[in-house]
Parts: C-alpha cells; structure tokens; sequence
C-alpha cells in the first residue's frame, strides 16, 4: 500500500478487508486525509515502541483496576479490561450529522416512552402493533400509572453505531434501561492522554468532561423537592456484574454515593439510605439495575438486587430514578421497523441517522420476506429480554434454515429479520503491527434542559479476530478511544476543577453494607494472614522432624497440625476419620489446605472471600492499595499451579501471599483516611487478629505436655505470632509458659498480643456513631468485660498445670473468645443492617444477577 504522494504508507502490511468499509484507507488503499498525522507518528514510533505502548496500556488499566466480568471466564472478576492503543478516528464535519442524527432519535424515544406509560395513542392509532408493545417482557403494566415528571424522562440514551459498506453509520441496537460503557469510555480517555500526551494533544481531539458535567446537572435537576444538594446514588447489583468497574468509576467521578439495594430501604413512601450514621433521605437514583430487579414486591419478587416498594415511592414523586423504570420497553429489536413512521408522527421529520434495515415478523409481508431472505439476513428476538441471540443466516445448514423457518412460522411475533451488514475495519495494534478489525461505535447521550447533548465520541469496540461476526465485550471484544478531531485544541475542562463545595454541603455517608464490607475484608485478609503464618511454622517443623526425626519434634508436629485443623475448622483433615494416615504424609492435606477454594476455610477460601468484599469497596481506598488488592487476586489464581507435592513453590507462594497481606496493611494504615471506614476495616482486623490468636493458643497450650515438647510448642507459638525475636530479645531464655502467655495475652505495648487487640477495638469502637450518646452498647459491654477478665488474669497462675491441664488458662480463653466474637456480633446488628427485604416464599423461577 502506498501514500498518496507514493511514499510507503506508515503501516506497511495492513491489507483492508476486501467488502468491508476500511476506516482508515480509501478503497483505492490511500490513508484518508484525518488518519494522516496519527499513522505518521506510529510509524515514527516503530514496532518495537508501539509494542511498549501496548505493555504500558495493560499496566495502567491494571494500576486503576479496570476490570470488565465474562460471565464463565476463568478470570472471574479479575478479568482485565483491554483497551486497543490505537483510537478510532472521526472527523468533525462527519460527526456533526451524526450527532444530529442521535439527538433527533433521543427525542424521538423520549416521546414513545412517555406515550407508552401514558396515553398509548400510538396503539390506539395504530402506529404501533398492540402485540409488539404488550407481548415485549420490557412493558412493565406496573408502571403504567407512573407520573413521568421530568421533561425528558429518558435521561441517558445509548446507540450502537455501525457502518456498512457505503460508509453510511447505522443505528442496530439501542440501550434504554441502564446503558453502560460511558464510564469505560472515560477510562480509556484517561489512560490514552496518559499514555501518547504530545499525540493526543496535538490530534485535538474533542473533550469529554462536558457530558459528565451535564450527566450531574440533569440528575440534580430531577431532584423532586428542589433541593440544593440532593443525594443522588448509583444502585449497582453489585461485584458480580460485568460492567462493576464502571459503577465504581462514575460514582468516583461524578461524587455519587454507590450502593446495592440492600443499602435502600422505603418508609412512609420515601427512600432511605442506610447509614452506618442511620437513615438518609435519597432524592436521585442513577440506576444500573435491569428493570423488572428493581422491587420485588411489584415487580420480580425473587429478586435480590433491588427496593421493596421502590415503585411506590416513584408514583408518589419522592423519588427519582434514571432511567425510568420501564424504559427497557424501547430495546426491542422489533421498534426499530416502526422509526421512519413514528419519526414523521411525532417531529414530522424523516430518521436522520438510519437504522440497520428490520422486519418484524408480527406482520405478514415483513414475516413472509423474512422467510424467503433468511439466508442472508440476522435473526433476533423481537425483544432484547426474550430467550435466543442473534443467528447470522448465512452460516446456518439447509436443515437449520428450515428449523427456523417453522419457528418463526410458529411465534412470527417473537422475531425480526435485520440486514447482515459487515461492519468497518478499524486498524488494531497487534504485536507491534496494525490490523484491520471489525469495529463497532456505542455513543452516549444525556438530556438536557431542551436538548440531547451526544458524547463526542464514545466506546468503540473491535472484535477479537478479523473474521469475527459478533462484536461484544462478552464474546472477548477489545475496546478503543474515539477521537472526534476539533479542528482546533479545546480548553480542558473536568469535573475536578469545579469550584469547591460549600461547608454546609452534605456530607458523604458509609452505607451500611459497605462498612460490613470493609469489616469482613479486614477480617478475611487477617484470617489469611495467621493461616500462612501457622502453615509456613509447619513446613519448618516438618523439615526439621524429617532431617531429626526426633519424637518430641514429631509430637510437637502432629500437635501443630491438629492445631490447624481446628483453627481453620476444616474438618475432618488432622482429626478426623483418617487422620493418622494424613499426619503421617501431611504434605497433600497441606496442600490442599492451601489450594483448594471449594474448601470452607483454605486459604484459598479466604482469599477469595477478600477479594469479594474488597472489590465492593475498592472505590474507598487508595490506587496503591488496589494495586496490592489486584496482586493478591493474581497470587490467588496462582494457587492453581501448585503442584501436589511441591513444597518448595507452595513455600514461596506463601511467603509472597504473606508480603502482599503486609502491604495491604501498610497500605491502608498508610493511606486511608481516618474516617468511618477506616474504623470498621481496623475493627475487622483487631477482632479477627484476637479471634485467631485466642484459637491458637486454646489448640496449644490448655493441655499439659512433657518439658521437651512444650519448649518446641511455645517456640513454635511465639513464631506464628511474630514475637519469637521479641521474647528472645526480652527475656534470654528459653521459652517459658507464664512469660510467653504474659508477651501473648497481657502486655499491652505488644501490638500481637491480645491485651493490644482488646484496646485498639476499644478505641475504634469509641469512634462510631451512637457510641459517645451511649457508651454501654452491647458491644462496647462485651469489650469492656473482656478488658476487666484480662485487666484480673495473672501469667504465672494461667501457665499452672495441674493434672496435665491448664484449667484457669482454658476457661479464660473460652470466655474472651466467647466475649469478643459476641461483640463482633452485636457491632453487625447496630451498624450493618436495619432491616431485611421481604420476599415471597414460593420460587418463582430463577434469579439473575
């Protein structure tokens, strides 16, 4: 391919696609006139810098912990979000019609939605087939008697754009409910004018920042009481979900407060926040909760994610939700057929910005040329919520074609038969070198006051192969930045450098179930912590039994396993049936202890557990300590590779777990600040720490043992604990039962011991709310009473062994084991949940998160 002026074009070895659009090169090969000064500068970069680029994108999205969910990836959660270094382009003047046309088709939607919740004179002229509306499972009859208040209820619209081989963008799917990606698309903005600043800066492309901008003040403006600072939150369904990343994102961005539906609750027709400060009024809700999830008790009752009564208060105009519930009713494939007609209706315009040509068969000339086309057209559901996907007619057998024939003869109403178009090509970096793959755009749009104002630009997708039909995130699609290109550069604006907030302003609150989150993370990465500990103090007594073999080694060993089994309740293991035969070739039940996530109390249990409730609240912490978060997920999946009888990698995965679980620490005292959070993650850590350390000494020392094997023990003790070079320091020598239990239980500056554990709770305890009004809550009584049982204990009393048991020493340990977790109890039910969702008892099908 060559340039213009016949110069070797700057991307040598990119072909287009023979019967696809090329974005970047004309038909005759040339690079259009737009693309010129970016390929130029790719190619002054050469493959070796463009490979880097590619390397320094994956480890930006990694520091900012952009992550996108494959519903049955073995990555899980952890699946990275891939962002392709090349932008796809789009010139101004080409921009300007198409954003026209997605204005026009915004308020065209607007008008359908607000005719189909209130007078439905589109059916009853028949505009709109009667079938299309009411047999679509997105017309929610609930919400048919809602007060649509707002002006222009659709408050965020999202168009996939692609284009055909005359070049012409066209509209094939349209987002209504909770569109996502435009939180993505700011990532990726974000990453690339950090990744090619001079290039970026100089392509002058148009700025995001005012969407955003208008985003907040539409939201505020549907506030219903007019306040000056409404609460306004992001309902997420929670870690689960594909797009939590974006939740997290845009409610850091926008100043948004992110919460699951159990964070809701609705009384006397209002919703509340449930704080951990108590109950807050909700003004807005920006959802990303699908429709029929959003109250269970008039919607989908086995629903988990979302408000009993939240409908309620919608009709009441208490509270405001966007989009409006119900606007799911505008996805169906099948009203795109409809358009052109309802456009002339209600603008008297034409469609600006076409849609991919549609057929729905509810009517018996589209059905009847679906039927005899449907070798070259795409099948789909009428309705987006229907069971079935898209089927591309031409890679469909003679015998599948005339199945589908007889189905849609069957149910004409349930399909639409859409044109085939093959998307564009957009160049996408590969190992250094361009390809073309098939592209497709989303753009976003947001209501203003008398207008759609569009995103310039969006999140533009490319498929994972040259050869790829489908192009989606789920089905491995890999994203770009879309640079509409200013002819010249735009003042930067972003949401940050707004003018400051009053002092009067609201401030930001702690849901409830993000401080029950922050409490078991703590709680999860401690537990994980003393299991390493005890294991790796393991793996030293076994080495030195199997180079010794001395008995008391070899008793000490079977006692510290056994210790192992109970403390991580991971029964039967050293104790149960069969356990002589593990105690002898511990190695593999060792292993598996380590490995195994289906095993309630492994550590690999454990850390998942964290990383679960870590990632509900990753917006509250740190970008250093998400890192350290993201590392833990990779060690985590590491577990996998460890062999059954590998000790010596097991070894080292341990000792990089146990780094990794001391940086999060560091991290978080570090860098957190010492608001409510803070306190209930140090909470969680403190009570954990005492809990386990508690558990540790009631599997060691109650029980009496000959002289021999009790040094080894206490040794081993003061090891797990971290205060054998302390004790060692302090006393000179050797072990001794009363002076390790006065460094392990009593010594208040020794911050492993439990006296330090019982304190430092106090202390946090004294910071949360409700405690200065009422300092004898249950669980300040509980922590009180642990104090004074510890205050009254005597070291060299508890180590006295009468009759081969420490009797003093064992029912000191049961009560403040049983004192301590009672209050972590109790400190649940005061700040974590105020009530629960009621839900009907008969199953009524299965429940989608």
């Amino acid at each position: 391919m060559s340039a213009p002026d016949g110069n070797p074009a700057p991307c040598p070895g990119y072909i287009p696609p023979p019967g696809a659009f090329d974005e970047m090169c004309t038909p005759a090969g040339d690079v259009r006139q737009h693309w010129r000064y970016l390929m130029d500068a790719l190619a002054a970069m050469g493959p070796g810098m463009l490979r880097q680029r590619q390397s320094d994108t994956v480890r930006m999205l990694r520091g900012d912990g952009a992550t996108y969910n494959v519903y049955g990836s073995p990555d899980g959660l952890n699946r990275p979000w891939h962002l392709d270094p090349v932008p796809l382009l789009i010139g101004s003047t080409e921009w300007a019609d198409i954003e026209a046309g997605l204005a026009q088709r915004a308020e065209l939607l607007n008008l359908i939605l607000t005719d189909l919740y209130g007078r439905r004179s589109l059916i009853g002229n028949r505009l709109l087939p009667a079938e299309l509306v009411f047999g679509n499972p997105g017309f929610l009859r609930a919400c048919a008697t809602t007060d649509l208040r707002p002006a222009a209820p659709l408050t965020l619209y999202a168009a996939d754009l692609l284009r055909g081989t005359d070049g012409v963008m066209r509209v094939f799917n349209d987002r209504t409910q909770a569109p996502a990606g435009a939180g993505y698309a700011l990532e990726n903005r974000t990453v690339m004018s950090r990744l090619i600043p001079s290039l970026f800066r100089d392509s002058h492309p148009h700025r995001l920042a005012t969407f955003f901008r208008l985003l907040r003040s539409a939201l505020a403006n549907q506030a219903p009481d007019g306040s000056e600072y409404p609460r306004v939150v992001v309902l997420t369904p929670g870690p689960l979900n594909e797009t939590y990343f974006e939740h997290l994102y845009l409610a850091n961005y926008l100043d948004y407060t992110l919460i699951e539906g159990a964070d809701l609750t609705v009384r006397d027709g209002r919703v509340w926040l449930k704080s951990v400060t108590g109950m807050e009024p909700v003004d807005v809700i920006l959802r990303r909760v699908d429709d029929l999830f959003c109250d269970p008790l008039e919607l989908r009752p086995d629903s988990l994610l979302g408000v009993a009564g939240l409908l309620e208060a919608v009709r009441r105009g208490r509270v405001a939700i966007a989009n409006p519930l119900g606007s799911g009713v505008l996805e169906s494939p099948g009203l795109m057929a409809f358009l052109p007609r309802l456009a002339k209706h209600f603008l008297g315009q034409e469609l600006q910005l076409p849609s991919v040509a549609t057929w729905w068969c509810g009517q018996p000339a589209e059905r009847d040329y679906v039927l005899a086309n449907l070798h070259k057209l795409m099948l789909r559901p009428a309705h987006r919520k229907s069971s079935g996907h898209s089927l591309f007619g031409g890679l469909l057998s003679r015998e599948e074609l005339a199945m589908w024939r007889e189905r849609i003869r069957a149910q004409p109403q349930q399909f639409v038969g859409q044109e085939a178009l093959t998307p564009s090509a957009a160049p996408t970096l590969n190992n250094g070198l361009l390809e073309p793959r098939p592209a497709v755009l989303r753009s976003f749009l947001v209501a203003s006051q008398d207008n759609y104002v569009v995103m310039p630009g969006g999140l533009t997708r490319v498929g994972a192969a040259a050869d790829i039909h489908i192009v989606s995130s789920q089905a491995g699609a890999v994203s770009k930045d879309t640079w509409v290109l200013a002819s010249e550069p735009e003042s930067t604006e972003t949401l940050l450098s707004q003018a400051p907030p009053s002092l009067t302003q609201p401030r930001e609150t702690l849901p409830g179930v993000a401080a029950e989150n922050l409490f078991w993370a703590a709680r999860y990465a401690e537990r994980a912590e003393a299991m390493i500990r005890l294991l790796r103090t393991i793996h030293l007594r076994r080495n030195e039994t199997l180079q010794s073999g001395d008995p008391a080694s070899r008793n000490t060993l079977d006692i510290l396993l056994r210790g192992l089994t109970h403390i991580s309740t991971t029964y039967p293991g050293f104790v149960g049936d069969g356990s002589d035969a593990r105690l002898k070739s511990p190695l593999a039940e060792i292993i598996d202890l380590v490995v195994n996530r289906k095993r309630s109390g492994s550590l690999a249990a454990n850390l998942a557990a964290f990383l679960k409730a870590a990632y509900v609240v990753i917006d509250l912490v740190s970008s250093d300590t998400r890192r350290v978060i993201n590392d833990l997920g990779d060690e985590l999946a590491g577990l996998d590779r460890v062999a059954g009888n590998d000790a010596q990698f097991l070894q080292d995965v341990l000792d990089r777990i146990t780094t990794a679980l001391m940086a999060l620490a560091g991290a978080t005292g570090e860098s957190m600040s010492r608001e409510l959070g803070w306190h209930f993650l140090r909470l969680g850590r403190r009570i954990e720490r005492a809990l386990q350390q508690l558990a540790l000494l009631r599997a060691v020392l109650p029980v009496g043992q000959p002289a021999e094997i009790e040094a080894l023990l206490l040794e081993s003790l003061l090891s797990v604990s971290e205060c054998l070079t302390l004790y060692r320091r302090r006393y000179r020598n050797p072990p001794q039962p009363a002076a390790a239990l006065d460094l392990l239980l009593l010594d208040d500056s020794n911050a492993r011991s439990l006296s330090y554990q019982v304190n430092d709770i106090r202390r946090h305890l004294d910071a949360l709310p409700g405690q200065a009004t009422r300092p004898y809550k249950p669980e300040m009584r509980l922590i009180l009473e642990a104090r004074t049982r510890l205050s009254l204990a005597d070291a060299d009393r508890l180590a006295q062994d009468s009759g081969g048991l420490r009797a003093e020493l064992q029912s000191l340990l049961i009560d403040l084991e049983q004192a301590i977790a009672s209050s972590a109890s109790a400190l649940a039910a005061s700040y974590f949940m105020h009530v629960e969702i009621p839900h009907q008892l008969v199953n009524t099908g299965s429940v989608t998160a």
